[in-house]
């Protein structure tokens, strides 16, 4: 293997191992929910649901599990092809414990310290960790006299976050008076400030302000205009720690599985939803490419929420998020993925490092507001083989590398585009962090916002879903119960609370309080 020449390829060549599959489930009585894709929202969903009495059908378009959690085994390496930062893992243990069972044992989580190594142009490095004395120390190494605004940044993180994650994280917010009854918290928290504008009022430090609001950067905002109610992520990483699983993310997509299957549940892959059907208001179910049925009590779209009402609900049945709306909406940037795997081992190379360019808030202007492909980038490097070394062959490590870059409404050319782009992401690699690397790479594929756009169904490529501008998130967000139809959910990135691995899970737990209980639906049945 160590002697192959680089592979170039597109992400729909390699197929992963996979779980298997429940095939077996005849009809039980139970009510049935049918639920759209197998992102870490709809899997979430689907145990909860099957936790509170239904027959569950998981619907996946691709031929594995996972949505943008999807796994690559390439060369003997295996890459998660997308989140790889776990926090809130509560969220997590609370699935397998509906389930009579303990997260720990099926998945290995290893906490992983520092969260982030950052990189600055100059060469400078801060490690960003969970620990606050440690943290004084970072910040007092690069500016001394910020020491004390960081520590109240912090505290208002914190307050933040009791009120926006605690409080309100797992509120649907699908009544106006939901958002009425929030607005003096968010006034309080100056929630109409950006996040990068509420960190300027607490640090002086350029640098400084840039550690304190990449993190927005994650959940798909521009920390120039998402609204500062993302601060919280910081509190939130301190609260529980970033942990990473052993044997990649995927090993959560297999447990989950797993769990759904114990239920009795069903996943079909190679399955693609042509319509969610709608009787008197109300979704009754789905129909397939090839033109199956699939009856449902309840259909749940793990989907892009906008791709979910532009192209599965039938614009007769749309009444807020009309085409025209979905088209005027703002999205989140898109990413350029970079997957290789190295000859040679870099144990220099943190887990978590995130290597920012010459530019920061007119990059990000270019990407966000000109939709312009820019020459320059800060890029995310993830190094999975420093925590867990089975996931490249011996002697070896496994990488990804992730470049914000606009969406698809800029008109790049990715497929003219991509090679170049990845030679300059190499390049920059090289002469920073990973010395020899054109040498080192074995193995190589890309993902750019094509991907996102056709092969996740994202509107516009757009990675993360509605941009999380303050006038797109809570109630003016598409609502977890469908202000369309009856019976249909969302959950997901696009729906409230938002993206991140913590919002998405949040999104699923929200079911619990709006989707009534299969015990229920069969009480009607009965009456009926």
């Amino acid at each position: 293997m160590l002697n192959h020449p680089i592979v170039e390829s597109g992400v729909d060549t390699v197929r992963p191992a996979r779980p298997s599959a429940h095939t077996g489930a005849a009809p039980d009585g139970r009510p049935h929910a049918v639920v759209i894709g197998s992102g870490f929202g709809g899997l979430a969903a689907a145990v909860r649901l099957g936790a509170r009495g239904y027959r569950v059908t998981v619907l996946e378009q691709l031929d594995a599990p996972g949505g943008r959690a999807y796994v690559h085994h390439q060369d003997g390496f295996t890459f998660d092809a997308g989140p790889t930062v776990i926090t809130a893992p509560f969220l997590l243990e609370e699935l397998w414990a509906m389930c009579g069972r303990r997260l720990a044992d099926d998945v290995d989580l290893r906490p992983v310290t520092p969260y982030y190594r950052i990189r600055f142009d100059d060469g400078t490095f801060l490690d960003y960790s969970g620990d606050p004395v440690a943290m004084r120390a970072e910040v007092a190494k690069l500016s001394p006299g910020d020491v004390a605004g960081y520590e109240r940044f912090m505290a208002t993180s914190e307050e933040i976050f009791r009120v926006g994650f605690e409080q309100l994280g797992h509120v649907p917010f699908d009544r106006v008076g939901d958002m009425i009854r929030v607005a003096p918290d968010l006034v309080r928290l100056q929630g109409w400030r950006t996040v990068y504008g509420l960190a300027s009022r607490h640090v002086r430090d350029p640098r400084l302000r840039m550690v304190l609001t990449f993190h927005s950067l994650l959940v798909g905002g521009n920390p120039f205009s998402t609204t500062a109610v993302y601060c919280l992520i910081s509190f939130l990483e301190r609260r529980w720690g970033v942990h990473f699983a052993m044997g990649g993310t995927g090993s959560l997509v297999t447990g989950l599985v797993r769990l759904i299957e114990g239920q009795g549940g069903q996943l079909r892959c190679n399955t693609r939803v042509e319509r969610i059907t709608v009787d008197r208001g109300a979704a009754n179910g789905v129909r397939l490419e090839g033109g199956e049925q699939i009856a449902a009590d309840v259909v749940v779209s793990n989907a892009d929420s906008a791709f979910t009402y532009r192209h599965l609900l039938a614009a007769e049945h749309r009444r807020h998020w009309t085409d025209r709306r979905i088209e005027r909406a703002r999205y989140s940037m898109s990413l350029f993925v970079w997957y290789f795997g190295t000859r040679r081992q870099y144990p220099e190379i943190a887990h978590h490092t995130i290597a920012l360019g010459p530019r920061y808030r007119e990059l990000l202007t270019d990407i966000f507001k000109h939709k312009k492909l820019a020459s320059d980038f800060s890029l995310y490097l993830h190094r999975p083989t420093a925590t867990d070394p089975s996931l490249a062959p011996a002697g070896c490590d496994a990488f990804y590398a992730l470049a914000p870059v606009p969406h698809q409404a800029s008109g790049v050319d990715w497929n003219r585009e991509a090679e170049p782009f990845r030679r300059a992401v190499q390049q920059r690699l090289q002469s920073t962090l990973l010395p020899g690397l054109e040498q080192a790479v074995v193995t190589s594929r890309v993902m750019t916002p094509l991907d996102f756009q056709h092969r996740l169904s994202s509107i516009q490529g757009a990675a993360f879903g509605l941009e999380p501008i303050l006038t797109q998130s809570a109630w003016f967000r598409p609502h977890n119960r469908s202000e369309e139809v009856e019976r249909l959910y969302l959950v997901g990135a696009g729906t409230h609370p938002g993206a991140g691995l913590p919002g998405v899970l949040s999104s699923a737990r929200i079911l619990d309080g709006i989707v009534p209980h299969g015990d229920s639906i069969e009480r009607r049945r009965s009456a009926g």
